[in-house]
């Protein structure tokens, strides 16, 4: 008989990455940069950690 395999676990450094990008250049746009890139790592990090907690349960 053939074995289940544990699906392969999901990458979610992409929105930690996008989030700081995204960030910044909100930041820049609305002249609060540093405000900016702090928001968005927030938010990415959410993300990624929601990701990893759903992705955990799998």
């Amino acid at each position: 008989m053939t074995d289940k395999k544990a699906p392969a676990p999901r990458a979610a450094g992409a929105f930690i990455a996008l989030g700081l990008l995204a960030g910044s250049l909100m930041g820049v746009v609305l002249h609060q940069p540093t405000i900016g890139l702090l928001a968005g790592f927030a938010l990415g990090s959410a993300l990624a950690i929601g990701l990893w907690l759903i992705d955990r349960r799998r």
